[in-house]
């Protein structure tokens, strides 16, 4: 057994209707000192969302009752807690899908339970970072505090999700400099990361801007440098 890396805060929930697949996830983190909460459909994983705060969920697609994409929207409109989405679709196209409804990773099946607890360890890792003790951001009426992970509108909190929090860090950071989808996927997933795609970056700026009432054709917040990326209108 390792360190309790979950001391500090609530357990993993572990999403699948699969009881096999949902044991097998739940030994190999419980192996690495994680709390782990388990969920057989989505119905019964908002109830447990709700009733214990999660620090992670680990969230099957094809599930009874409510399927996976519908949990993750219903989730994120009310927390920005990290999501690890399952799939047997695998597709390019499928994995846009789910990281535009909310998810911060997705993981195609069959899948390896060790890279699966490696991938649950790096989406906390990033997290953390964006909790960090700095200064808040501002960004037009934005406050962006990285120590608390949030951002106020006018002393409103907004529900971004732990992957559009940092990208929104990332872009602000730059302090009005133009960055290009490569440079964005390096802030969000590192370089090494080989699975991610360039539009991918399109799909994470498109939810930002939904999240902060931001219009494309007429932007407050992030403004599009065609052919190149993407910019904080910082003043």
């Amino acid at each position: 057994m390792r360190g309790n890396p979950s001391a500090e805060a609530g357990p993993i929930l572990v999403v699948d209707d699969d009881p096999k697949i949902a044991h097998l996830v739940r030994a190999y983190l419980e192996r690495e000192g994680f709390a782990v909460a388990s969920a057989g459909d989505g119905i019964a994983a908002l109830a447990a969302v709700r009733e214990r705060p999660p620090r992670l969920i680990v969230l099957d697609i094809m599930l009874p009752e409510l399927d996976g994409l519908s949990v993750a929207r219903r989730v994120r409109e009310e927390s920005d807690v990290p999501i690890l989405m399952l799939s047997a679709r695998g597709s390019v196209a499928e994995r846009v899908h789910g990281i535009a409804e909310g998810a911060d990773d997705y993981l195609p099946k069959p899948f390896s339970p060790a890279e699966l607890v490696v991938r649950v360890k790096a989406i906390l890792r990033r997290a953390a970072i964006g909790r960090e003790t700095r200064e808040p951001l501002r960004l037009g009426d934005l406050v962006i505090d990285r120590e608390r992970h949030e951002v106020l509108r006018r002393g409103e909190r907004l529900a971004l999700s732990a992957l559009e929090f940092r990208l929104l860090v990332a872009l602000v950071e730059a302090e009005g400099r133009v960055l290009s989808r490569d440079a964005l996927l390096d802030a969000l997933y590192g370089a090494a990361d080989g699975e991610a795609v360039d539009r991918t970056i399109d799909v994470y700026v498109r939810r930002l801007r939904e999240r902060l009432g931001d219009a494309p054709d007429r932007p407050r917040y992030v403004a599009t440098v065609r052919g190149i990326g993407y910019r904080a209108l910082v003043s």
